[in-house]
């Protein structure tokens, strides 16, 4: 039965690698847009006495190729003088029949007409000036059409950022959405229209949309149909802690790992730290091999082959089910049952990612060859995984996996299960007569400190990340694809357990810590966000430093017990 499982699990091996391909050509890096913030450029050209456009010249020969508009309130036509703005009281001291409770505009008549349509408010028209009954100095007010077709005369790409705000009307005949607009970046945490005018808002976003990375829009999934584009900013508070090459860095690692298209880009207060940011993140697109230029949306077709990954699922689930040594048939059964019922369509995906780290530990501990087995094992899983879960939205980071968290918890639990002999009670009559030593009580709590750790700490926003470990980080990011720390310290694991003379419960113990490593192979596959062939390098990466890492080790520690042996 074991010999039929993997024929089907090398069957299906194929296909499900060739239902990849689609995938691999939409994650081909670039181009990519350095996309300008206009108002804070605007700001800066204030200082210098220029203005927007004239700037805007200035930094496109630094290399610059976008910019965008964040919609304008109120405020800011008021501020800049292109509005009047004054109480109805004010006016009324002045003569002038205005209702007291009332706020009044006045100045540019094309812009005044579109405010007059803008919102669903009661106005009114007295002379010059137009009134509304409540303060509209908050409200979004469009754009300054004439800076957007110049800065699209010029060539740049063109990016606009509309308000969703409650009281605004969605017209056609209004410019929420220019016709120079290359892209749609949604301002604020909504999308436009959100929550009850969706369908409205649609209509008018004709172009492609932007996801945020790290910002969560409500409604954005409404404008999927017109292209999404996948945007990297940092906050400007935390850009200004970061040197102009460190923030350069991170832009370079999303458009190169992540596959960010759209860079979306603020100055830093002195210019000459601008100019440095620019040309780091040039020079690291360039060594990229990422272009600038125009984006498009990154969409794809699954490949049918794709269900062909589900006869390699079941089959590791079958070689699941006959190697573990105790209730094998009824824990592969719930595993399942869990998927369907918690993943639902990703059941496949989440399945593999729970049962494929475990198989390489159900053979004979042959040396470096179960640690060769678990890979392999891994690695397969991993194209399952990726045939049954890659799809346009989870890939644009839509349709996040569901069970991540499982895919760390479970598959070490299924390796100390596998550690339990067939006559079980027997082992647990054993283990319950043990005569407890302090420091196996300090080995249990050590292993399972670092399992909690290892949950709490994933993820780039974790609150559990030390300093020590993003200086790491960072440095290994300028040598390579950075391999990810929970699988470096688990392969390095294997020879520490198998090369040297630990008493069984402590080479156990060491396994069940390098289960971990394995199953967070499966875990960087599960973020179908990043492109195929980075998490794949960098689960290579991890397995050939940690094996590195472990070899120092055994030679380490045998140096070290003869020494203290004698």
């Amino acid at each position: 039965m074991k010999r039929l499982l993997h024929l089907l699990l090398f069957l299906a091996l194929v296909p499900s690698l060739l239902a990849l391909f689609p995938r691999l050509q939409a994650e081909r890096p670039g181009p990519v847009v350095l996309l300008l913030d206009a108002e804070a450029v605007r700001e800066e050209a204030k200082t210098q006495g220029k203005s927007l456009l004239e700037a805007l010249a200035a930094y496109r020969a630094l290399g610059v190729n976008g910019v965008a508009f964040p919609e304008r309130f109120v405020k800011d036509w008021v501020a800049n003088g292109v509005l009047l703005y004054r109480q109805g009281r004010e006016l009324q001291e002045e003569g002038l029949p205005a209702r007291p409770g009332w706020f009044y505009l006045k100045g540019d008549p094309k812009l005044l007409a579109l405010l007059e349509r803008a919102y669903a408010l009661p106005s009114e028209k007295l002379g010059p000036w137009l009134g509304f009954p409540v303060d509209v100095q908050g409200f979004p007010a469009f754009y300054d059409l004439k800076e957007i077709a110049a800065a699209k005369a010029q060539g740049f790409y063109v990016a606009v950022r509309p308000i969703n705000q409650r009281l605004r009307r969605l017209d056609p005949e209004l410019p929420l959405v220019p016709k120079e607009a290359d892209a749609v970046v949604f301002a604020g945490l909504e999308a436009l229209g959100y929550p009850y005018r969706l369908e409205e808002a649609r209509a008018l976003v004709r172009r492609p949309v932007a996801l945020i990375e790290g910002t969560p829009q409500p409604g954005f999934q409404a404008f999927r149909e017109a292209g999404v584009l996948r945007l990297f900013s940092l906050r400007y508070e935390w850009q200004l802690t970061l040197s102009p090459e460190e923030a350069a860095d991170k832009y370079t690692l999303a458009a190169r790992e992540r596959g960010h298209q759209l860079l979306y880009l603020r100055p830093y207060p002195y210019p000459q730290e601008t100019a440095r940011l620019l040309a780091r993140l040039k020079e690291g697109l360039r060594a990229s091999h990422i272009p600038l230029g125009t984006p498009r949306p990154r969409d794809f077709a699954p490949s049918p082959l794709r269900y062909a990954a589900w006869v390699g699922v079941g089959a590791g689930l079958g070689l699941l089910a006959l190697g573990l040594p105790v209730y094998g048939p009824w824990v592969a059964f719930l595993l399942l049952l869990l998927a369907l019922g918690y993943a639902g369509s990703q059941a496949g995906a989440l399945l593999a990612a729970l049962v494929f780290p475990v198989l390489g530990f159900l053979g004979p501990r042959n040396g470096l060859w179960l640690w060769a087995r678990s890979l392999g094992y891994a690695l397969m899983g991993a194209v399952f995984l990726s045939a049954l879960g890659s799809s346009p939205a989870t890939v644009l980071g839509l349709a996040p996996f569901k069970g991540v968290s499982l895919t760390l918890l479970v598959p070490p639990l299924l390796v100390a299960l596998s550690f339990l002999e067939k006559d079980f009670k027997e082992a647990l009559a054993r283990l319950y007569a043990h005569p407890l030593r302090l420091g196996e009580v300090a080995l249990g709590g050590l292993a399972l400190a670092l399992l909690a750790f290892a949950l709490l700490r994933r993820g780039n926003d974790a609150p559990l990340v030390p300093e020590l470990e993003l200086k790491l980080r960072s440095f290994l990011q300028d040598l390579m694809v950075r391999p990810r720390f929970k699988e470096v310290f688990g392969h390095a694991l294997f020879p520490l357990a198998l090369l040297l003379p630990w008493p069984r419960y402590l080479q156990n113990a060491l396994l069940f810590l390098a289960g971990l490593g394995v199953a967070s192979i499966l875990n960087t596959f599960s973020h179908f966000h990043t492109p195929l062939l980075i998490s794949l390098f960098r689960v290579l990466n991890g397995a050939l430093l940690g094996l590195l890492l472990g070899l120092i080790g055994v030679i380490l520690v045998r140096r070290l017990r003869t020494w203290w042996l004698g």
